[in-house]
């Protein structure tokens, strides 16, 4: 690793800038936990204009990035959400220009970041996992993306990102595919999915623990043909576990306990395992996007995995050990996977994804 990349924190932690933090919600509280943690005070909030209306969040009123520079001469802003809306992100690459700004990488799921001393620690997995990557561009948003993750500067993993179409040169789909979408949300994917194939196919399995985004998946695909949902999460094995459930992309498991807890947001579901869903059986296509259970995903599908050698799109963003433990478990169980890495227009690095074939 460079000698010459400065940390993120550390920059954060010398600087005698202001720091203001852009943005409110559950990315802001943990990048405030984080800095306190670090001893680093911060200075203010700004949001967009059209968001701004008298909000205060964590003792702070809510300023206009116009307000904030008549406050201050200079100052650092830190990104604290995430937005794959073309306009914002224009916003934030226009802002870039004029001043210094982060968007600093902390997990979606679980704890520890992505430092300078956790990347020389894990020097020997980056490196067995960027020597197996399949071609020059998969290599650049690897180095983008841990450069990124490193620093917080977002021109790191900007310039990498491609569209989606892109994937076509290399990740095709037939008309013979049996397609495993776990965490299929409200359908969306299972009917991209459906338009890519022309609607030709053998069979979809469609995994959501979410009973709200369930049932919009029964309705948007209602007349979908072999057609298989199924109102349970994805593990490593078959069983029942207490899960959060928000109605959007972010609904979380949390250790089982027995007895029923009074929060009507917590409830019992299904877990399944891909080998149990299957019966051993074959697919052709497995997608993985379970905000941070893709390990246990990768556990429960050892069968699927090494003897059918399905093609995998994999969330590679939620823990930050995800861009090394996932690939190397991946060719643990099956060593002739091609390996692809690519990030869609997203800031902060989310929505990146392991393409393995």
């Amino acid at each position: 690793m460079n000698d010459n990349i400065i940390c993120l924190w550390d920059r954060l932690k010398e600087t005698k800038k202001p720091i203001i933090l852009y943005g409110m919600g559950d990315g802001a509280q943990k990048i405030m936990t984080v800095l306190d943690s670090l001893g680093i005070k911060i200075s203010g909030f700004m949001a967009s204009d059209d968001f701004v209306r008298g909000h205060s969040f964590a003792g702070f009123e809510v300023k206009r990035l116009s307000d904030i520079e008549r406050e201050f001469k200079d100052f650092i802003i830190l990104v604290c959400f995430g937005t794959s809306i073309p306009q914002v992100m224009d916003r934030i690459k226009t802002i870039a220009k004029s001043h210094e700004l982060y968007a600093p990488d902390v997990p979606v799921i679980g704890g520890g970041l992505f430092d300078l001393s956790y990347a020389r620690e894990n020097k020997d997995k980056l490196e067995a996992v960027y020597n197996r990557l399949a071609d020059e561009q998969s290599r650049r948003v690897f180095r983008g993306w841990v450069l990124y993750r490193i620093t917080g500067d977002i021109s790191y993993i900007t310039k990498n990102q491609t569209e989606k179409e892109e994937l076509n040169s290399f990740f095709s789909l037939s008309d013979d595919e049996i397609y495993v979408d776990l965490g299929a949300y409200t359908g969306d994917t299972s009917e991209q999915f459906i338009r890519d194939v022309n609607g030709k196919y053998r069979h979809i399995y469609a995994l959501e623990p979410d009973g709200r985004n369930y049932g919009k998946m029964l309705k948007r695909l209602e007349n979908a043909d072999n057609f298989t949902p199924v109102n349970a999460g994805v593990y490593y094995k078959d069983c029942i576990m207490q899960f959060v459930q928000r109605g959007g992309r972010n609904s979380t498991l949390i250790p089982y306990e027995k007895g029923h807890p009074t929060d009507k947001k917590i409830r019992d579901i299904e877990m399944k395992s891909v080998d149990s869903l299957l019966f051993g059986g074959e697919c052709t296509y497995i997608k993985m996007d379970v905000e941070g259970s893709e390990a246990h995903a990768i556990k429960g599908a050892e069968h699927t995995i090494s003897v059918y050698k399905p093609k995998l799109n994999i969330a590679l963003y939620h823990r930050t050990e995800d861009i090394f433990d996932l690939p190397l478990k991946i060719l643990a169980l099956n060593n002739d996977y091609k390996l692809y890495l690519r990030q869609h227009p997203y800031i902060p690095a989310w929505d990146m994804n392991l393409y393995c074939i």
